[in-house]
C-alpha cells in the first residue's frame, strides 16, 4: 500500500543508429554535445516534473492546515483545535487512492498510526482523488464506520466528515452553515473519543457551539466562505 501517487519515468531521446553512423566526426561531436544538453535539460525537467509531484502532496497539507488556521480555528469554529494544532499533534496525512477499497485500507493504515503513537492526538487523512462527489462520500462513511466496529474501535476512535460540497440533512446547499464542514479537499477525521469527551466536559457551553456556528456562517454568506477558502489554496 502506498500513501503517494505513482510517478512516471520517461526515457531520454535516443538517436537512430543508421543516422548516427553516417555523421563526420565533427558533427558527431556537434550533434553528441547537442544530445548531452538536451539530455540533461530533459533529465532537470524530470526533475521538477517528479519533485512538483511529490510536492503536490505538500500542497494539499498546506492547503488544509491554512484552511484548519483560518477557518476552523481563526472563526473559533471548534474551540478545542487551536491547542492541538499549535502544539503540532494534528497528523495531515494525503493519500493518492483513487477507489473505495483503496482509500478504506489507508484509513485502516492510518488508524493503526494514531493508535500506536499516543503522543499524536488526531489524523486528517485527505483524499482529494478519491469521492469527489459528495453523495458517493457521504455514502461511504457508513463503509468507514463499519471499519471501526469490526475492528471493535467504537468508543474509542470516531470519523468526523469534511468535504467540498458538504450540505448538512436540514440545510440548503447554499447555506453558510454549510462551511462548517466543507474543507479544500475530502477528507475523513480521526479522533479520540476519549479526548473528545474531555473537551466537551472541560467547555462552558458545548452544547451552544454548533448555534453559535450557524448564526456566525449564515451571517457571513457562502459567497464570502468560499472565497475565503479559496484563499487557502492559493496561498498554499
Amino acid at each position: 500500500m502506498s500513501l503517494h501517487p505513482r510517478v512516471a519515468v520517461y526515457p531520454c531521446p535516443r538517436v537512430p543508429v543508421s543516422r548516427a553512423l553516417a555523421l563526420s566526426t565533427r558533427d558527431s561531436f556537434d550533434t553528441l554535445s547537442l544530445l548531452v544538453e538536451r539530455s540533461m535539460d530533459l533529465a532537470l525537467s524530470l526533475g521538477k516534473t517528479n519533485s512538483q509531484t511529490r510536492l503536490s502532496d505538500a500542497y494539499v497539507i498546506k492547503a488544509t492546515r491554512l484552511w484548519v488556521e483560518r477557518v476552523v480555528v481563526g472563526l473559533n469554529l471548534c474551540p478545542f483545535a487551536r491547542r492541538e494544532l499549535e502544539t503540532d499533534r494534528v497528523r495531515f496525512a494525503v493519500t493518492g487512492a483513487e477507489s473505495e477499497e483503496a482509500l478504506l485500507a489507508d484509513l485502516h493504515h492510518e488508524i493503526e498510526l494514531l493508535l500506536a503513537d499516543l503522543e499524536m492526538e488526531t489524523t486528517l487523512l485527505i483524499h482529494p482523488r478519491a469521492l469527489e462527489n459528495f453523495i458517493d462520500y457521504n455514502q461511504f462513511l457508513d463503509t468507514a464506520n463499519r471499519l471501526l466496529q469490526e475492528l471493535d474501535l467504537e468508543g474509542e476512535l470516531q470519523i468526523a466528515s469534511f468535504h467540498p460540497d458538504y450540505c448538512f440533512a436540514d440545510a440548503e446547499p447554499e447555506a453558510g452553515e454549510n462551511f462548517t464542514n466543507r474543507s479544500p479537499f475530502p477528507m475523513l477525521h480521526l479522533l479520540r473519543e476519549e479526548s473528545v469527551s474531555r473537551a466537551v466536559e472541560s467547555h462552558p457551553d458545548v452544547d451552544g457551539i454548533p448555534a453559535r456556528n450557524v448564526r456566525l456562517l449564515n451571517d457571513m454568506g457562502a459567497q464570502q466562505l468560499a472565497t475565503l477558502r479559496e484563499a487557502c489554496t492559493q496561498d498554499a
